[in-house]
């Protein structure tokens, strides 16, 4: 027996017939199920989702961009606001923002889900400009360092919580008008009236936002240096954080008045005790690695300490994510081999393309004696290979593991040819290699979370956008801790050299450059390792549960006419 829905029911009166595959939104939250159906979204003409989605991409830059921006203008920074012990809180000044995205990020999902996209986004907007605010107005080292934090706990939602809201923009109705039928694949109930105006979502667009959405953010990290180095060349280094405050305030008015985003949200009590877990853990083994070799010895008490607390608080997070009736990061998300695999492999490309800039730029700037600017500008091409090859990605689709297999393969190449440089090696050759790099790069990081939504259990768009945001951003710090102190080990003994560069002149440089391309190395044995892991990812497939796709068909009847 078939029951038609009051919108077929309005439909039939006007004229129309209407037949499709149709779906109700189920939500599933944790031990508490709540089953209810999703608010109908209104249809949203082309232009009006084309502005959502630029509003959310120039979200993602400034997040993004911040995370990175600072990179060119430590010491300046430092030599301003504490010209004696300056140079020593360089590091925390780095580290502190990208600690608090870390720590942050598993609580945003959750939000997300239970208060709605739309509101979180906005707090998280709210949050990271007042951060950037008094990132500008800091009078000395210790002011900026926890505005940074204040900045990345805003900046660490913007970077996850933005995704979720393109992929409600991108997957919402959109409002077509003809006098032609109308036939369209999508997900969800095909609408029409006599007029000839008709509704229909598709996944296409979904694909396409994610995927820009990644884009956009990879592109961002290897934009950050260049232009922190011109702003702080020509303004000034607190145009760093102002110039975050028009173009923020800008989007915060547009995703009042644009953002409207479908689905119901249903209330969930949150789990604030897994989420504090979870930001002691993170916090915890980000000062491991940042310490450790370091400040410490590795066998210090003080060391060993810090790694026993580590373990205990992972198992504490883990136990509570088992016991929680809403946790923060659900581990039935690790039950699924297409989950499991790709987080792995997120946060090994977030190893790979984090040392990639890092570790260039310091092959410029030390090695090769290259102005801050001019190192930033070198990673132009890494910028341009990402976003074409992201965007190409995602227009000729194509299976997710074939895609993610090249583009781990063409990184773990240009890896490899990076790690053949030398002191003298020509800065075009340079370029090339950072083009194959970002080609690669951004076959990843778009498709990869787009695969990992396309995966999402039902009622959880939110907690597996943010996991996969959370071990990207977590792999990233892992990686530039873990080979900053590698390669603080093979410098150790290079001539008296070190990370500066200084040391016995031409012998200190020539060590440095040696111990970088170990780095190089490495990294292109991690990439070669989630190529292996990328060859088990198991076709993709709609989460059971999801709303189903289908093709519905809508035909004006001879009344309509």
């Amino acid at each position: 027996m078939t029951t038609r829905t009051p919108s077929e029911a309005a439909s039939e009166k006007a004229g129309t017939t209407t037949t499709g595959t149709a779906g109700a939104t189920t939500d599933t939250a944790g031990a508490t199920t709540a089953k209810r159906r999703a608010r109908p979204s209104r249809p949203r003409s082309p232009a009006h989702r084309r502005i959502g989605i630029a509003l959310c991409l120039a979200t993602i830059v400034l997040a993004v961009l911040d995370m990175n921006i600072v990179s060119a203008a430590t010491v300046p920074i430092a030599r301003d606001l504490d010209p004696d012990g300056g140079l020593a809180k360089i590091p925390w000044l780095v580290s502190s923002f990208q600690l608090a995205a870390t720590a942050a990020l598993p609580l945003y999902g959750k939000l997300s889900d239970s208060l709605g996209a739309k509101r979180v986004f906005l707090a998280a907007l709210g949050t990271f400009l007042t951060g950037s605010a008094l990132c500008g107005l800091a009078r000395n080292m210790t002011e900026l360092i926890a505005a940074r934090a204040l900045q990345g706990i805003g900046g660490g939602g913007l970077m996850s919580i933005t995704l979720v809201v393109v992929r409600l923009i991108a997957t919402a109705p959109v409002r077509a008008t003809g006098d032609h039928e109308h036939t369209g694949t999508g997900t969800g109930t095909g609408t029409s009236t006599g007029s000839g105006t008709g509704t229909g979502t598709g996944s296409g667009g979904g694909q396409r936002g994610a995927g820009v959405g990644g884009v956009m953010a990879g592109a961002g990290m290897a934009l950050g240096p260049w232009i922190g180095g011109l702003l702080t060349e020509h303004l000034g280094w607190r145009w760093i954080f102002y110039v975050n405050l028009p173009v923020g305030i800008v989007v915060l008015i547009g995703a009042v008045l644009f953002l409207d985003l479908p689905g119901h949200p249903v209330r969930q009590s949150v789990d604030y005790l897994g989420a504090a877990l979870a930001a002691a853990f993170a916090t915890t083994l980000l000062l491991v690695l940042e310490w450790g070799g370091g400040r410490y010895p590795w066998a210090s008490p003080e060391l060993l300490g810090l790694v026993l607390a580590v373990c205990c608080l992972l198992g504490l997070f883990l136990w509570r994510q088992a016991t929680a009736a809403e946790p923060v990061l659900p581990l039935g998300l690790f039950r699924k081999r297409a989950l499991r695999l790709s987080f792995v492999v997120q946060g090994l490309v977030g190893v790979a393309m984090t040392v990639t800039i890092v570790y260039v730029m310091i092959y410029l700037q030390a090695a090769r004696r290259v102005e801050a600017a001019s190192a930033g500008l070198q990673l132009l091409p890494m910028a341009i290979g990402m976003g074409l090859s992201g965007l190409l990605a995602g227009r000729l689709g194509g299976p997710a593991r074939r895609t993610v297999v090249t583009g781990t393969l063409c990184a773990a190449v240009a890896l490899t040819l990076l790690g053949t440089s030398s002191a003298d090696s020509s800065l075009w050759w340079l370029r090339g290699e950072l083009l194959l790099a970002g080609t690669g790069f951004g076959m990843l990081i778009g498709r990869l979370l787009q695969y990992g939504q396309e995966q999402a259990p039902p009622g959880q768009l939110g907690v597996t956008t943010t996991a996969i945001r959370f071990f990207q951003t977590l792999g990233g710090a892992l990686g530039a801790s873990l080979f900053g102190s590698l390669l603080n080990r093979l410098t150790e003994g290079s001539a008296g050299g070190g990370r500066d560069g200084a040391g016995h002149g031409a012998e200190a440089g020539l060590g440095l450059v040696q111990s970088i391309d170990v780095v190089f190395f490495s990294v292109a044995g991690l990439l070669l390792l989630a190529t292996a892991l990328a060859l088990r990812l198991p076709a993709p497939h709609p989460a059971a549960g999801t709303p189903a796709t289908g093709t519905a068909t809508v035909r004006r009847t001879p009344s309509a006419r």
